[in-house]
């Protein structure tokens, strides 16, 4: 079977971020569906640690979420932005840091069953404090946790946004083969 293709495209609405559109898709298996897709031009999000292992967790009021969000400092790449750069500019916007030491943990879908977008996904260390910029319109504060709390908290359902939850993951996940990887080198 071959990858689905674009049999027709209907703009809707063309927004200042987004831009939905009505789309006509033939699918792998040769049939067809009309589709409504957002396009979002996609995002990056950071989990930062400092050097006691303490993350950087932004308390965010979301009117689309219903109220407080925990999130990691994140947001929409810009044109002509790589996701690396956007990564590294909205971690000194919103939290007021810079990094020295940086890993990708990939990328994630947001919600591929009607968005385009792309979340791309960076583990920071070697911190260094700066002043935030929060933008009109983000009411933002800045949380520092212990790395364990903040797995427990996504594993309890205190933190609920995707992007959050998958970088913690990731970042857990890393750290921990690290540090394995780390005890068997020592016992060799």
């Amino acid at each position: 079977m071959s990858e689905g293709q674009i049999v027709k495209r209907e703009p809707i609405y063309p927004g200042r971020v987004i831009e939905v559109a009505l789309e006509t898709v033939e699918l792998p298996n040769g049939g067809q569906v009309e589709l409504e897709i957002v396009h979002h031009p996609g995002g990056a999000a950071t989990v930062a640690l400092d050097d006691q292992d303490r993350v950087c967790l932004l308390r965010q009021y979301r009117h689309a979420g219903s109220g407080w969000l925990w999130e990691l400092p994140a947001g929409r790449i810009d044109p002509g932005e790589s996701p690396f750069d956007t990564a590294s500019r909205e971690l000194s916007e919103e939290a007021g840091l810079q990094a020295s030491d940086w890993a990708d943990l990939g990328s994630m879908h947001s919600s591929p069953g009607i968005f385009t977008e792309v979340i791309h996904l960076w583990l920071a260390r070697g911190l260094s404090r700066q002043p935030h910029e929060h933008e009109d319109g983000e009411v933002i504060e800045i949380h520092w946790l212990p790395l364990g709390q903040a797995l427990d908290w996504c594993n309890d359902g205190t933190i609920t946004d995707a992007k959050t939850l998958v970088g913690l993951y990731r970042a857990g996940a890393l750290i921990r083969s690290a540090v394995e990887f780390m005890s068997e080198d020592a016992g060799c």
